[in-house]
């Protein structure tokens, strides 16, 4: 039987903070048999496709005005292996990355930004590796959008998400 955590980011939201770093560290203490029940201002739906990644299902409930329950639940965690945008695995070899960022010291969007203005350089089928301080949560649906494939994952203490991203055949003909 599952138990849950609960966390209320609705004060940290109504005072134009950021929760995310303080959703995954929560997530990251969750024992094997527990969900986190997750109060916020409005339906996260970038983070219930993050959560799903790592193996959450969820279950949504509007409580009213400004007002959601998001229930995350254990459904049989997804390995740590990298996986390609498309969510299966990715067993291809790829080559070495032609361009290499470090944006550990950036301020959100800015490594979206020069991200997706760096790929822009490259020619189908080269990759470009990323160091990035967070999931970067609004990239890879974008990524995906472009028709580029990824891999990513934190390193094992937690603190750097390394991203390799492959070029395209549609971001090639210009799709």
């Amino acid at each position: 039987m599952t138990t849950f955590v609960d966390l209320d980011v609705r004060p940290i939201l109504r005072e134009g903070g950021e929760p995310f770093e303080q959703i995954m560290a929560t997530v990251a203490g969750l024992r094997p048999e527990q969900g986190l029940r997750l109060f916020a201002t409005f339906l996260p739906t970038p983070l219930l496709h993050v959560l799903g990644s790592r193996g959450y299902a969820h279950e949504v409930r509007e409580l009213g005005h400004d007002e959601w329950e998001v229930l995350f639940t254990p459904a049989g965690r997804a390995p740590d292996s990298v996986v390609a945008a498309t969510g299966t695995p990715d067993g291809d070899a790829w080559p070495s990355p032609a361009i290499s960022l470090d944006h550990r010291e950036l301020d959100p969007p800015e490594p979206m930004v020069r991200t997706l203005a760096a790929l822009d350089s490259l020619k189908e089928g080269e990759v470009l590796s990323a160091l990035l301080c967070r999931e970067p949560v609004f990239l890879l649906p974008e990524l995906a959008r472009r028709g580029h494939r990824w891999r990513g994952g934190f390193d094992a203490d937690g603190t750097t998400y390394r991203l390799a991203v492959r070029i395209g055949s549609e971001a090639a003909s210009g799709a």
